[in-house]
């Protein structure tokens, strides 16, 4: 199956807010609702500050946590990105409480995030964003090309920026948003080795093999039950045919003496 990705780069980003606008109109999105923010960053003391944008997006994990505590499947892989159906979301919130970079909100009593474009783009689209970003800081295609490129760009950034980098390519197995940055993650405020937080760990670790167990045990206890039922009710009809009080049984009922 193809794999898909982003590229943000964050070397050209200027801050214009066009992709921010353009996800939000053309996917419709309602008052309140965003898939993309742009936060502006500094860092250093003055006056030797250095400053830039972060932009704050679903990074598509390749091992996402929200889809592994999702218990409807409303959250799921395609194409390398992370989907979601809200038609099929329950609203328990446990997506926003699993991601690591804070990405999934409750919007109107469901998750709310990027799915990439699906619809636009299985009709032969660019997502929104990348179609209208000035600077050409957002691209999206296969993930080999797009990390290609991604790596150009970067050894082209370092010639300003020492400490230009790719990431996204082995963080939370792999991210379907692979950023262009000018310096280390950390000076935005993005993790180099995210963790998955204890609740979903435990979710994959504990609760769903759990689950399982005891659904696998139910069944297994059901069944013992039916059996030991049957056997008694077995013993019950011979001992009443014992004692005259039915004469010949079978599967299907007794007959009761005098009928």
């Amino acid at each position: 199956m193809s794999q898909y990705a982003f590229l943000l780069d964050l070397g050209r980003c200027i801050g214009c807010q066009a992709c921010v606008a353009s996800c939000k109109v053309g996917n419709e999105l309602g008052e309140g609702q965003q898939y993309i923010e742009l936060i502006e960053k500094t860092h250093g003391e003055f006056p030797n500050l250095t400053g830039g944008w972060d932009n704050h997006r679903c990074f598509h994990c390749g091992d996402a946590a929200c889809v592994t505590v999702c218990p409807t499947g409303a959250l799921f892989k395609e194409d390398g990105l992370t989907r979601l159906d809200r038609d099929i979301c329950s609203g328990c919130s446990y997506c926003t409480e699993a991601c690591p970079y804070d990405i999934p909100v409750m919007w109107e009593g469901k998750s709310s995030k990027c799915d990439g474009c699906a619809e636009t783009v299985r009709a032969g689209g660019t997502p929104w964003c990348v179609g209208t970003c000035p600077s050409m800081a957002l691209e999206y295609g296969p993930r080999e090309e797009i990390r290609a490129e991604a790596h150009r760009r970067a050894e082209a950034l370092r010639g300003r920026y020492p400490n230009a980098q790719v990431y996204g390519e082995t963080q939370a197995g792999g991210l379907g948003l692979l950023v262009v940055m000018p310096d280390d993650p950390e000076l935005l405020d993005i993790p180099i080795d995210p963790k998955v937080p204890f609740m979903a760990d435990a979710w994959q670790k504990v609760v769903q093999p759990a689950s399982v167990g005891i659904t696998i045990g139910a069944a297994v206890v059901a069944g013992a039950a039916a059996v030991i039922a049957r056997r008694r009710h077995e013993e019950e009809l011979e001992v009443l045919e014992a004692e005259g009080v039915i004469s010949g049984h079978a599967d299907g009922g007794e007959e009761e003496e005098g009928q």
